[in-house]
């Protein structure tokens, strides 16, 4: 049973790791809060690292690329900071100097096979000190009926990520997505440009940072103010 104010861990985890406390339902701050939620406060919690043996095919995975990466001459501790197993999926998070040497191994080794790059988005955690921004990868093996999740963590004042172009040219769109939206640069796109929002746009807004701000809308001949301006339900 947890302590009076600390968060429940699920089951099948043995530690959280908090990293901050989000205050509403959306964590927005600087505008009233028009969701009916503003007293909510809850914690903002990472599972903790997995520790071996993981279960089923995640062992197997795991054991083909500390395999992999020695004979790449890296040792494993050197390219993955660790690995965590949530909701029966697993994520290896990988440093950003090893991510095109990793990926290159998930495509290529015959006992991974990791055809496909589904795609990167990105997150931002203000809380999580010097690694407020993740880049999110998922990787699907059509050969082995597998999919595993690989996150990047840099810190906002050096958000700058290899690109897996070369590797897995699917995620041409999906970097320049994460660009857009939260400012992650990634080194060695061919083409790193905005594709949402328009060239000369202030920002990058789906960060946690991002001022809601907004235009007046008029509908059916009321007002509705932008949501930095709303009143609150406090």
């Amino acid at each position: 049973m947890s302590e009076p104010g600390l968060p429940v861990v699920p089951q099948g985890i043995e530690e959280l790791d908090v990293i901050g406390v989000r205050h509403g339902a959306f964590g927005a701050s600087g505008g009233g809060d028009t969701s009916g939620f503003g007293g909510l406060v809850e914690p903002i919690v990472m599972p903790a690292p997995a520790r071996r043996p993981f279960g089923g095919w995640f062992d197997e995975v795991s054991d083909e690329l500390e395999l992999a990466l020695q004979a790449a001459g890296l040792h494993a501790a050197d390219a993955i900071e660790k690995v965590v197993i949530y909701r029966d999926e697993i994520t290896y998070h990988v440093r950003r100097d090893h991510l095109v040497s990793f990926a290159t191994l998930l495509r290529d080794e015959p006992g991974l096979r990791f055809e496909m790059c589904l795609g990167v988005s990105g997150v931002h955690y203000p809380g999580d000190i010097g690694r407020e921004l993740h880049a999110v990868y998922h990787f699907l093996s059509i050969t082995h009926n597998r999919r595993i999740r690989v996150e990047v963590s840099v810190p906002e004042g050096d958000a700058v990520i290899p690109s897996l172009y070369a590797v897995y040219p699917t995620c041409d769109w999906h970097e320049r997505e994460t660009w857009d939206f939260f400012g992650i640069v990634f080194d060695g796109h061919p083409a790193l440009t905005r594709i949402m929002m328009p060239d000369d746009w202030p920002g990058h807004p789906q960060r946690k940072d991002y001022p809601l701000g907004g235009i007046p809308v008029e509908y059916k001949g009321g007002t509705i103010p932008p949501p930095d301006q709303r009143r609150s339900y406090n």
